[in-house]
C-alpha cells in the first residue's frame, strides 16, 4: 500500500508559437507535484522554460528536466542511431538549460527525465543507462532519476546507489511483461477510469493489462502527459480520488524521504 506518492507531467511542449496538446501549463502545474519541463530538444526553448519553471516555482512543485533526442519535428519520438557519448552530452547539456533557470527563479533542480523515445532507449541500453547515472552523479549525487521498474535505467541507478523513482504510467496500458503498449494516438480517456486505475495500483500494487492479466507494478510516481487529450480533467481526477483515500501527493524528493 502507497499513502504517499508523486504524480509528475511533462510541461512545456510547444516551441515559438507551436503548442502539443490542449493543456494550459498553468491549469496543469496546481494539480501536480513534479514537472518535467521541455529542455529544448524535442520541444521546448528559453522563453517557454523561463515561463513555466516560474509556474513551477509559484506551485512548489519539484523541478525536473525533459531532455529528449535532438528532433524537433519528430517531437523526440523517432530513435537516433548514434553513440552513448553524444546521447549523454546532448542530455548534460539539456540539464544545465533547466537548471539555470530554476537558480534564476530560486527554485532547485530535482529530477532528470528523458523524453519519449531516448527514454525508452535508457530502459533498454545499459550501456547509454550507466553512462547517464554516472554523469549525473558527477553534477549532483542527489539529483534524481526517472525511470520504468522493469528498466536497465533504474537496475544500475539501484546498483549504483543513485537516487531513482519509478513510474506508473497513468494514460497508458501495460503489456504482461510490465512494458507500455506504445501507440502513435492516444484518444480521448476516461479521467475517472484512469483516476481508479492509479488508486488500484497505489492500494494493491496491481495493474490490468492489455492482455486481461493482472500483474505487479512498482512505484513511487504517477505520470499523465500533457498532450493526452483531456489532460487536465485526468490530473483533477487522479489527485482527487488520491487524495478522497488519504493518500498523499508530495514531490519526489519527499516520497523518497518518506520510505
Amino acid at each position: 500500500m502507497r499513502k504517499i506518492v508523486d504524480l509528475n507531467c511533462d510541461m512545456g511542449e510547444g516551441f515559438g508559437h507551436w503548442v502539443l496538446g490542449e493543456a494550459p501549463d498553468d491549469q496543469l502545474m496546481e494539480l501536480i507535484s513534479s514537472a518535467n519541463i521541455a529542455a529544448g530538444f524535442h520541444a521546448g526553448d528559453p522563453n517557454s522554460m523561463d515561463r513555466v519553471i516560474k509556474l513551477a516555482n509559484h506551485y512548489g512543485v519539484g523541478l525536473g528536466a525533459h531532455p529528449g533526442y535532438r528532433d524537433l519535428q519528430g517531437f523526440g519520438r523517432r530513435y537516433i542511431d548514434t553513440t552513448p557519448e553524444e546521447l549523454v552530452n546532448d542530455i548534460i547539456y539539456q540539464v544545465g538549460a533547466v537548471r539555470e533557470f530554476g537558480r534564476r527563479h530560486g527554485i532547485r533542480l530535482q529530477h532528470v527525465k528523458p523524453h519519449g523515445a531516448l527514454y525508452m532507449e535508457a530502459a533498454r541500453n545499459e550501456d547509454l543507462s550507466r553512462l547517464m547515472i554516472e554523469s549525473l552523479a558527477a553534477i549532483s549525487g542527489d539529483l534524481i532519476v526517472y525511470c520504468m521498474d522493469i528498466s536497465k535505467t533504474c537496475a544500475i541507478a539501484q546498483r549504483l546507489g543513485h537516487p531513482v523513482v519509478r513510474e506508473f504510467y497513468a494514460d497508458r496500458d501495460y503489456g504482461k511483461d510490465g512494458s507500455i503498449v506504445f501507440t502513435r494516438k492516444i484518444g480521448r480517456l476516461s479521467p475517472e477510469a484512469i483516476a481508479q486505475k492509479c488508486l488500484r495500483a497505489c492500494l494493491e500494487g496491481k495493474v490490468t493489462t492489455v492482455e486481461g492479466h493482472d500483474i505487479d507494478i512498482a512505484f513511487e510516481s504517477i505520470c499523465f502527459h500533457s498532450d493526452t487529450p483531456g489532460a487536465v480533467e485526468i490530473g483533477r481526477a487522479i489527485r482527487r480520488v488520491l487524495t478522497e483515500n488519504n493518500i498523499t501527493i508530495a514531490p519526489s524528493s519527499a516520497v523518497l524521504q518518506a520510505a
